[in-house]
């Protein structure tokens, strides 16, 4: 998995003090380093303002994100032998476990005075707060150990991601706690609405609550009378007592009606009060209403049963006002999404398949259970990605450019963006086929911009949104065509097209929901090894870890031949995948092993070539349709076989009806993807877990 999906740390940055400020945007000609647009909760709103003008006059977007981990477990780390379905469980995996921390966006404007794009980068510090009632675990998640290392070594600010990160609702949460208010509003009767829920009657079980009582029954019997005086043209009775208790009572008008504000008294009193007013008088109704920092209990009086059913309509209506009020801001970044969704620009992104699963996750819903589900839910909310990374490794032009070399970010950015990277500014001799970029934050242009701020997500969007242009300019697009990115013919073959797993290249295409293996000159020298059959594979856990891979493979030849076997991959330190060299010899195996595990108290067994492997009794085998099963569980245990025993696999029974051509059309294509041995791969995968 790349290292820029590890969560990215926020550096120090610094910032250029200019020598005047001039009322409009102040344009800095020397080498400038002013900070990037940072954007929390206390600055969101207006951010999202900037941000809409932008997006809405940009020719595209860069994004990119930052999270908490990417493997849940060592073993759902992408390996050769993961079939493309397999792939997208192990993405859907690492989108539902970790969070998100920060966003990156940066829209990006070609500018036909200039001749250069000007670039608005953003970065959003977002945190998964509740800020309404959910679904509980929607808000749960894990954290990577060397994912938060990694963030605290370059200074990740972790008060300001919790503190003011903005929190956000998804779409489907969002329709969830709209239906759950209005089916409240609908059935639930005036009384129970509009009255604290968690207000009812007390016993009076001690002498204090009997007293409290009764003193509030004459106190609230008193104001009663006094109001029916003064409106029967009389003059008010009771004098005006001194008494603490009276403060507590404060007479105020509640929508032109009479009413009394109650202050200073517990949850217990005020349930003792409520009991009064509804069991002693039928003209005064008990309400909460939201005075804006919290709920205040009010004591109304009504003049009729009619008055009395019209003030409960009004005050029910105005908590379901209120209540889409907060729904509305709980929203929070989602609207970002939204924005671009509605925009409908291009979305750039570099090997983004993740950064779009979490996207998804996050911001629309939960995730489809298939790749092929989850291709149109993408479709619907980005019509239009590219990956920048295929781009780079598709295209033999810009291969070229970047001398074969790595095509990570970082590396990317330096070879074609030197002079944006380096900061210097300069269109030299050497720089002429470079394409201008110039940044723009807040009141402050520079055309040589370095925020100082590398390994966060807003300027790696900008970087990612550098690379593009670069890439466009080298393909020669022409910017001042006026033609729309997602027409030019030139890209065509590259939008909407994904990695899956770039180590492997395996590419989603996600207009067709078709898959395929990228068959370029960084993949050519593997068509010298085995090819993968899943048919072919079986996988075995839980034997002892001081088992390598060649005794396991001397141990299953002996039995099948020497050719029976065409490589063995670890998981882990007690879990490997096996390839047979005949799909037949997957069930010939896991029908010897039943039968040997039913004859391990013979004294023959120890002498069998199995018996190493069965030692202990816990060996677990099955074919790949059971792993691509255990794939699916939620769980994620260290160990595979932990993992395995976990989801209660009965690995028997499934392996040997599976093998009675329980296949999906993944299972009959032979993929073109390499094996690795144990010998040449490593016995362990160096992960660390949390």
């Amino acid at each position: 998995m790349k290292q820029r999906l590890m969560v990215r740390a926020f550096t120090e940055t610094l910032t250029l003090i200019p020598l005047y400020r001039p009322s409009r945007t102040a344009f800095c000609t020397a080498s400038s380093s002013f900070a990037i647009k940072n954007v929390t909760k206390s600055n969101f709103d207006s951010s999202l303002a900037d941000l809409r003008r932008h997006v809405r006059d940009s020719d595209f977007v860069a994004i990119d994100l930052e999270m908490t981990g990417v493997t849940s477990s060592p073993w759902r780390e992408s390996f050769e032998f993961d079939r493309f379905d397999v792939r997208y469980l192990k993405v859907k995996d690492s989108a539902e476990k970790f969070a998100v921390v920060q966003f990156g966006v940066c829209p990006f404007r070609w500018d036909p005075t200039k001749q250069s794009f000007i670039a608005h980068p953003h970065n959003f510090y977002i945190f998964p707060r509740q800020e309404v009632g959910a679904d509980d675990s929607s808000y749960e998640f894990l954290c990577q150990t060397s994912s938060i290392d990694f963030l605290a070594k370059y200074q990740f600010d972790f008060n300001t991601c919790v503190k003011e990160g903005i929190s956000y609702l998804s779409r489907a949460q969002e329709a969830d706690v709209r239906l759950q208010l209005h089916s409240s509003h609908e059935y639930e009767p005036l009384e129970s609405q509009v009255t604290s829920k968690d207000i009812k009657d007390v016993p009076l079980v001690r002498m204090a609550d009997i007293l409290f009582v009764e003193r509030m029954r004459n106190k609230i019997s008193e104001w009663h009378d006094d109001l029916l005086q003064i409106r029967n043209g009389g003059s008010k009775r009771t004098p005006e007592d001194s008494n603490d208790s009276f403060n507590q009572f404060q007479t105020i008008f509640f929508k032109t009606r009479p009413a009394i504000k109650l202050d200073a008294f517990t949850s217990r009193q005020l349930r003792l009060i409520k009991s009064v007013v509804e069991k002693s008088f039928n003209d005064l109704a008990y309400i909460r209403v939201n005075n804006g920092s919290c709920f205040q209990q009010i004591i109304v009086y009504t003049d009729s049963r009619l008055d009395r059913e019209l003030l409960m309509k009004e005050v029910k209506e105005s908590h379901l006002k209120e209540a889409e009020m907060k729904i509305e801001a709980a929203i929070g970044f989602r609207h970002v999404i939204d924005l671009l969704s509605s925009e409908q620009k291009l979305i750039v992104g570099h090997n983004c398949f993740l950064d779009i699963a979490h996207i998804c996750r996050k911001f629309v819903g939960p995730l489809p259970s298939s790749l092929e589900e989850y291709v149109p839910l993408v479709q619907n909310t980005f019509p239009f990605i590219i990956d920048t990374k295929i781009l780079l490794n598709a295209n033999n032009i810009l291969q070229l450019k970047m001398k074969k070399s790595s095509t990570s970010l970082a590396k990317a950015f330096a070879i074609l963006c030197p002079h944006i990277a380096s900061g210097v500014g300069s269109f030299g001799s050497a720089l002429n086929s470079s394409v201008a970029v110039e940044v723009q934050v807040g009141d402050m242009r520079s055309s040589n911009w370095n925020s100082g701020a590398k390994h966060e997500a807003g300027y790696d969007a900008f970087m990612t949104g550098c690379i593009f242009a670069q890439s466009c300019n080298h393909l020669g697009i022409d910017f001042t065509s006026h033609s729309m990115l997602t027409k030019q013919d030139k890209l065509q073959h590259y939008i909407n097209h994904l990695y899956l797993s770039w180590s492997s290249g395996d590419i989603v295409d996600l207009k067709s929901g078709q898959t395929r293996t990228e068959s370029s000159a960084l993949n050519s020298y593997k068509t010298q090894q085995p090819k993968i059959l899943f048919p072919n594979i079986v996988i075995i856990w839980g034997f002892s870890s001081k088992l390598k891979a060649r005794e396991i493979k001397e141990s299953l030849t002996k039995v099948f031949g020497l050719t029976s076997v065409t490589s063995i991959f670890h998981l882990d330190k007690t879990a490997v995948f096996v390839q047979f060299s005949k799909p037949e010899l997957v069930s010939d195996f896991l029908k010897l092993k039943s039968e040997m595990e039913k004859k391990k108290n013979d004294a023959i067994y120890v002498l069998h070539p199995f018996s190493d492997l069965l030692e202990g009794g816990l060996t677990g085998a099955a074919c790949y349709e059971v792993y691509k099963e255990i794939c699916e569980s939620p769980v994620s245990k260290v160990l595979f076989a932990d993992q395995a025993e976990a989801v209660c696999v009965n690995s028997e029974a499934k392996v040997l009806g599976s093998m009675a051509h329980k296949t999906d059309s993944f299972a009959d294509s032979e993929s073109a993807i390499d094996s690795k041995t144990a010998e040449t791969s490593g016995e362990i995968l160096g992960l660390v877990s949390c």
